[in-house]
């Protein structure tokens, strides 16, 4: 079935139903948008790529005219969306052609404003800044701050740049906004990053919990697989973690509209209605884990009743969705950022996987855990090491591991920095603030929006001292406080893979060239370690690559014999039909659908990603520790007790205000704000409240109110629904930079001007989802 896209695709995001039955195959069904007068005749060639609007990993095709991007089409027997395209797939594409992409190099100057410069100019500006740096200071000047959003072999340069030619630790990624909790629980559990599941579970489940996670909106073509699944004969059974009343909730068995920053406690209760009612398979805890005892006494006093006081959900709906995921016969869970950016993150991800653990669910159909993701690539971020880990999994305090890099990128092993954990964003920027990193490289990523208690990042980005280089497509407001300015190719434009959710990689190729100037990012990292000269200890240089391909079977080499194994994979292999999930080598030369089949984890000492934390303090084990713990291979079963958020309401801000995304933008809105469709979806933000509370604060429908915490505020027309009492929600999407009434200081509008500067422990991702704030009028409704 082909299913021509319009703008009922707006109104009707998820489209026609194609309903199957479990163990079924999902049926095709082909989503295709093209320019108004294009026809399919009229188009000169497709071009193969992946999405790059959310981490779903929808393959599809762009439509190519006159050198020109004029559509897209579903790819129909790709394994992640069979066809299927959401709204971002479908109208995203336009953004590439707006008038106001970045062409040309800026630079400051001696007024102070950006004017357009060379590539030259702009490069040695940036490079006579770092050597003097370099001499005066050392690499702990550098500052890298990357994106989700970049290809594979883009991020693994930039890796090696800093890790190897620089020696910096203070790298990271806006992953860490994202999934820095998802990668951290994994290897928490597990050992090591990657994702346990498939999309393919959904097929087999007979019961999805979802926990933080409004998948209808942030993974829409997810949401069909499951809409269709419930469509079908034997449907799951939804249970949804979620204080707002989303189409997910509206679509569960068992929806809990949990307090935001009580996860854990819910979880727990939860965890411990398995245990108290043996719904769980003793044989594979016995077998396969370690730390049931603990965990066992953990939550042993966490009763529904416990969390209906501390949760404010029923305690009969606790015990019907702990019967639901105890006693069906196959279960996946998915997680997203109401877990991961809210209070004791790191703690609830791993009680999901603790539950998966007690019912010996992994490594079969339909029964998965998938610690999503929120970005196209955010798991190569991860991967490549970009985000301050190291590349391939491997674990920065393991000497045989720096050794390996070592050798690998023939570099002394001294000049990898792995004396501490690699310093995470919110650090980096705190150490901008306090003079000690002075230069910070921001790559594809707008923090001047996306980060919290905006007001303090917009000072620490104006620091004289600071000298910020900001690689961009379209200018934003992060451009506008840089010294230097880097115009960038953007997807369609270059070539490259990245790697989804469930560990399916895509290879996403050029269909048309770049405006003016912009360069690919790859080659604008590659001439910065030319210029910078940077070399190997036998004097060669230290990039020895060229092209994505080269830089691509670099990577594989890196990989070789870890979880992540990309040796059998090559360009070639991946223009076939579909994608293809690592591990992908010689043992699994089509690719792994599922982790841990045989129960064989990665937590063997000499292999592990990490020694583990105390999930309460991040406190860090140490290798002596963990040897002894000798888990040889079995998961651990982490246990944590609840504690209240940091940030309480109380009287002066009495509600809980929590943060989230809406399905036509993507992040700040960069791209997706320069889609015509998607702009008019959503154009501004908004308040979401409950009409309780509504009522006692005199807020009717549409009325403009101020949300204000003890750091800043922002103004947005009110909409009433059945989100939890006591609860606001609104969208972070929205800056300033594309609304001339929302110029900073006439009418603020980012969520994040009231969000707080606090972070998990263990995973170092900060909480958007606990700020306590009032909510008063100061307009009356359009």
């Amino acid at each position: 079935m082909t299913q021509k896209s319009a703008p009922q695709r707006i109104r009707d995001p998820w489209g026609e139903r194609t309903p199957y039955g479990r163990d079924g195959e999902w049926p095709a069904r082909v989503d295709e948008h093209l320019e108004e007068g294009v026809s399919e005749g009229d188009v000169d060639r497709w071009v193969r790529t992946a999405s790059i609007l959310h981490s779903n990993g929808d393959a599809l095709d762009i439509a190519v005219k006159d050198g020109r991007i004029v559509g897209v089409r579903g790819r129909e027997n790709d394994r992640v969306n069979r066809g299927r395209l959401g709204p971002k797939d479908l109208f995203g594409w336009q953004a590439n052609g707006s008038s106001d992409r970045l062409k040309r190099p800026l630079v400051r100057d001696g007024n102070g404003k950006l004017v357009e410069t060379s590539w030259d100019e702009a490069m040695e500006r940036i490079v006579a800044r770092s050597k003097e740096l370099l001499e005066r200071k050392g690499p702990l000047a550098f500052g890298f701050y990357t994106t989700g959003q970049l290809f594979l072999e883009e991020y693994y340069t930039l890796g090696v740049i800093g890790k190897a030619g620089l020696g910096t630790p203070h790298m990271d990624g806006n992953t860490r906004l994202c999934t820095a909790t998802a990668g951290q629980a994994l290897k928490e559990s597990f050992g090591s990053d990657g994702q346990p599941g498939s999309y393919s579970d959904v097929d087999h489940a007979d019961a999805i919990l979802l926990v933080g996670h409004n998948m209808a909106e942030t993974q829409s073509v997810t949401w069909m697989h499951v809409l269709d699944r419930l469509a079908g004969e034997d449907p799951p059974k939804l249970v949804v973690v979620d204080p707002r009343r989303t189409p997910v909730a509206e679509a569960a068995a068992v929806h809990l509209p949990v307090r935001n920053g009580t996860n854990l406690a819910l979880l727990n209760a939860l965890v411990r209605e398995l245990i108290a009612n043996d719904w769980i398979d003793r044989e594979y805890v016995e077998a396969h884990t370690l730390g049931f005892e603990e965990l066992e006494a953990t939550v042993r006093e966490c009763t529904p009743e416990w969390a209906e006081e501390v949760c404010g959900v029923p305690a009969e709906r606790v015990r019907e969705a702990a019967r639901v995921i105890g006693t069906e016969e196959r279960l996946l869970s998915t997680v997203l950022q109401g877990v991961y950016q809210s209070h004791q993150a790191t703690a609830s991800a791993c009680a999901v996987n603790n539950i998966h653990l007690l019912r010996g669910m992994l490594g079969r159909p339909g029964c998965g855990v998938l610690q999503f993701n929120g970005q196209p690539t955010a798991q190569n971020t991860r991967e490549t090491g970009a985000n301050g880990d190291l590349p391939a999994f491997r674990n920065w305090d393991n000497p045989e591991h720096i050794q390996q890099l070592a050798d690998l990128w023939n570099v002394d092993r001294m000049v990898i920095p792995h004396w501490a954990p690699p310093t995470h964003a919110m650090q980096i920027f705190r150490y901008a603030e306090q003079g000690s990193i002075e230069l910070l490289w921001i790559s594809g990523t707008n923090p001047a929006v996306s980060l919290p208690d905006l007001s303090r990042i917009r000072e620490i980005l104006r620091k004289e001292d600071l000298f910020v280089v900001a690689q961009d497509i379209f200018p934003t407001e992060t451009t506008e406080l840089a010294d230097v300015v880097l115009p960038a190719a953007t997807w369609g434009e270059k070539t490259g893979t990245y790697t989804n959710t469930d560990r399916t990689v895509h290879l996403s190729e050029a269909a048309v060239e770049p405006p003016g100037e912009a360069r690919h990012d790859l080659d604008i990292f590659l001439d910065y370690a030319r210029r910078m000269d940077l070399r190997d200890k036998d004097g060669a240089p230290l990039i020895k690559w060229a092209h994505p391909e080269e830089a691509f079977e670099a990577w594989k080499a890196c990989t070789r014999g870890r979880l992540c194994d990309y040796t059998g994979l090559t360009y070639e292999k991946l223009r076939g039909e579909s994608g293809i999930q690592w591990p992908c080598n010689a043992q699994n030369p089509d690719g792994t659908e599922r982790l841990y089949r045989d129960a064989d984890f990665n937590t063997h000492t000499e292999t592990c990603e990490t020694y583990g934390h105390d999930l309460l303090t991040g406190a860090t084990n140490s290798e002596k520790e963990h040897r002894a713990m000798a888990p040889e291979g079995r998961a651990l079963l982490k246990a944590a007790s609840y504690t209240p958020p940091h940030e309480e309401p109380g009287e002066s801000y009495p509600l809980r205000l929590t943060t989230g995304r809406t399905i036509y933008h993507f992040h700040t809105r960069t791209k997706t704000a320069r889609a015509p469709e998607l702009n008019a979806a959503a154009p501004e933000a908004w308040v979401e409240m409950n009409r309780s509370d509504a009522e006692s604060a005199g807020v009717g429908e549409g009325d403009v109110v101020r949300v204000e915490s003890p750091r800043g505020w922002f103004e947005a027309p009110a909409r009433l629904t059945e989100i939890k009492e006591g609860v606001v929600f609104a969208p972070f999407h929205y800056g300033y930079f594309d609304s001339e009434e929302a110029r900073p200081g006439r009418h603020p509008r980012a969520a994040n001007e009231a969000t707080i500067t606090s972070w998990d422990p263990v995973s170092k991702q900060p909480l958007f989802k606990v700020a306590a704030v009032k909510v008063t009028k100061v307009g009356n409704g359009g």
